[in-house]
């Protein structure tokens, strides 16, 4: 009796679990009717920045022991580790450490003990500089970049950075190598996030992202957020607001060395790729603009065949990833269009069916922020992405939580990708809750183009629903989803068809679900490369 009791109660648990499985929607299921989740006022609470006080922020070992150890993807066999020894100086003048006065080493192996291998790199230290009266000057702490080479997939090995001779090494450490390229291995869970920054809401993200235990993360722009600061470290949640007549956008640059230190214990375990956003724009003396993000982040540019930091590639597994600059030229003149097309052509379908790619600002936000501010790079790209079969597409930058229904081309297709934004990581300008559908919503056309790239390309739609207008006057179509919240987003690519995609907010319990759907591909209805016809649906 008590046997059978077990057994009904077991049934009933696996009809419950099988139920809920068989609830969660497909992309084969839609496209799907727009909703829009009710703003929740008291969630805008919380953009507070970590101040240098908190001991996430500040540092822990001596002046030359390895600190901000970070890890990032190079090739299957390789990965990255970075480091940073030294301390970074700021006022006005400008005390620069030497590179060279430090080895660049990391020692590694399968086992804790002994580390049979031994990897040397590069270091370099950069600059922020100010050529106006009264600002200070940044120089960083040396910054190592090292390549562990010889990797075998899917396996553990451990790790300690630093150069013996001239201070002490790191504690030791561990990463996950990913799963072999092909077509039915991938990597258990990748995490995606955007628009960071160091407030109370960050570290409520990132406790929520490493409690899902990703095997790898991607970072779709807007890192520190040093950019709302002026040199003497006053800071506001709107720089433009606060301090209307600087004569340069100013950064407090140790705000980077704050998110360093403080995002080290998931990084320097899981590897985490970026992608630049505005905030890591950062003009300084002599029209510099990135330099801490092309400095203190690895790439695997030189590996993919790019010669920027900006757009690179990658696999894991069988997802082949690609990560693309709005911030530098996306015209098809340019060089980064034009490697494009090379890496595009390069990926076998057979071998990583998947095709991911990343860049900062949406092309289909509804969102009244940065409303169609990516057109130019849309008008540029959008042919040759879907002409290749793109899976998914993520940004960032409006600091909301958006998911597509399939759409190419502002129109539904089934071929389409499916664009999701996650730029609601926790930064401290807040929340997007506006939307361009809104009554009184649409902003004004000449303000909408990119502050950086220029260019003008948004015209009114000629066909559809918001046919001779500039925004629909409802939520669009191709919007499936839309929540103003912040969280972050899990990606679980199941085999060569199916990928579960979870995005979880920061006011949820650890295991709870925002939004979750099934991203079906179906090569065999929608061929790799195939023949585009122009659309009709703008001037």
């Amino acid at each position: 009796m008590e046997l059978l009791c077990f057994l009904l109660a077991l049934i009933s648990v696996l009809s419950v679990f099988s139920g809920a499985i068989a609830k969660i929607p497909t992309t084969v299921d839609g496209p799907f009717d727009p909703i829009t989740v009710p703003f929740d006022n008291s969630l805008r609470g919380h953009a507070i920045d970590l101040p240098d006080s908190d001991p996430r922020v500040g540092k822990r070992g001596r002046t030359f022991e390895p600190e901000q150890i970070s890890l990032s993807l190079s090739t299957p066999d390789a990965i990255w580790v970075s480091y940073i020894t030294g301390d970074f100086h700021i006022g006005n003048g400008t005390k620069r450490l030497d590179p060279s006065s430090v080895k660049s080493v990391v020692r590694y192996g399968p086992l804790r003990y002994p580390m049979a291998h031994e990897a040397t790199g590069y270091s370099l230290v950069y600059d922020q500089l100010y050529p106006f009266e009264g600002m200070q000057n940044y120089s960083s702490g040396i910054i190592h970049h090292v390549r562990l080479t010889g990797l075998k997939p899917g396996k553990r090995y451990y790790y300690r950075c630093g150069d013996s001779s001239n201070g002490p090494m790191s504690p030791i450490k561990s990463f996950r190598t990913m799963p072999e390229v092909r077509d039915k291995s991938y990597p258990g869970r990748i995490g995606v996030v955007g628009d960071l920054g160091l407030t109370y809401n960050t570290t409520s993200t990132v406790d929520h992202l490493r409690r899902n235990d990703p095997d790898l993360i991607l970072l779709v722009g807007d890192v520190t957020y040093a950019n709302l600061y002026l040199t003497n470290g006053s800071g506001a949640d709107c720089y433009a607001c606060a301090f209307p007549d600087t004569p340069i956008h100013e950064t407090y640059q140790p705000r980077w060395d704050y998110w360093g230190r403080f995002i080290e214990p998931l990084v320097s375990r899981v590897p985490m790729m970026v992608v630049e956003g505005n905030h890591e724009i950062e003009e300084q003396a002599f029209n510099k603009t990135f330099v801490a993000y092309s400095s203190r982040f690895a790439f695997p540019s030189e590996e993919s065949g790019s010669k920027s930091t900006f757009y690179y590639s990658f696999d894991a597994g069988g997802i082949h990833f690609i990560m693309l600059s709005a911030y530098t030229s996306y015209y098809k003149s340019g060089d980064q269009y034009k490697w494009l097309q090379k890496d595009l052509e390069k990926v076998d379908r057979a071998v990583t069916p998947w095709l991911v790619v990343s860049w900062h600002p949406p092309w289909y936000s509804t969102y009244k922020a940065h409303y169609r501010e990516a057109e130019c790079m849309r008008v540029e790209m959008e042919e040759l992405l879907y002409s290749y079969g793109v899976d998914i597409i993520f940004n960032g930058h409006v600091h909301a939580y958006e998911r597509s229904n399939r759409v190419y081309n502002y129109t539904l297709d089934p071929c389409g990708p499916i664009y999701i934004t996650v730029g609601d990581g926790g930064n401290r300008e807040k929340m997007s809750i506006s939307h361009a559908d809104d009554k009184d919503g649409c902003p004004e056309p000449s303000s909408t183009p990119d502050p950086f790239m220029g260019g003008f390309c948004a015209a009114n739609f000629t066909a559809g629903p918001a046919a001779g207008k500039f925004c629909w006057d409802r939520q669009p179509e191709f919007s499936a989803y839309r929540e103003s919240s912040f969280g972050h987003g899990i990606l679980e690519v199941k085999n060569e068809t199916y990928a579960l995609w979870t995005w979880h907010r920061n006011q949820d319990m650890y295991n709870g679900i925002g939004d979750q759907i099934y991203i079906v591909r179906q090569p065999n209805k929608c061929p790799v490369h195939h023949k585009v016809v122009v659309g009709v649906t703008l001037v």
